[in-house]
């Protein structure tokens, strides 16, 4: 077999042996909900992950980051419960929501609050994605103080 054939053979192996792997280390993807926007979630160690969300609603953006715990759930393979927290800062005006719009009341202007999460997610093992669930509590410091209740559903892919 020639270099080449020998590589792509190869390739193709390790693609399919990462992607059956229970765990993964980074995933990228997209998050419907409050906030709906991109998210990354990366692993420090088996257990310890960083996701960050970035949305553009309301008028503006918003950037949220969060720790987060991660392990088994009810002893199902692939299936994993999660929950943390984190912070949050951006820019909107709510003000352009409609009536009964969630953000409405929410004020406009610099944003900064803190957030917590508790989710599941199901990591796929013969595709490489991993579907998650979460609701997302919110205390905003500014422009209007006050506790926000959001949650979403998010498709990553890893690698």
């Amino acid at each position: 077999m020639n270099k080449i054939g020998f590589l792509i053979i190869s390739i193709f192996i390790l693609s399919v042996s990462i992607s059956k792997a229970q765990n993964y280390k980074t995933a990228v993807g997209v998050r419907g909900g409050f906030p709906t926007g991109l998210n990354t979630k990366y692993f420090f160690t088996k257990r310890d992950a960083a996701e960050a969300i970035v949305s553009a609603y309301r008028g503006g953006f918003e950037i949220t980051a969060l720790y987060e715990k991660q392990s088994n759930a009810f002893n199902i393979p692939y299936l994993e419960w999660y929950y943390g927290g984190g912070f949050h800062a951006g820019f909107f005006n709510a003000d352009i929501a409609r009536p009964g719009y969630y953000f409405e009341g929410r004020g406009r202007g610099f944003t900064i609050g803190i957030d917590g999460v508790i989710g599941i997610e199901y990591v796929f093992t013969e595709i490489p994605w991993v579907l998650g669930i979460d609701l997302k509590p919110t205390y905003d410091f500014t422009p209007t103080p006050g506790i926000w209740f959001g949650g979403g559903i998010s498709f990553r892919f890893y690698f």
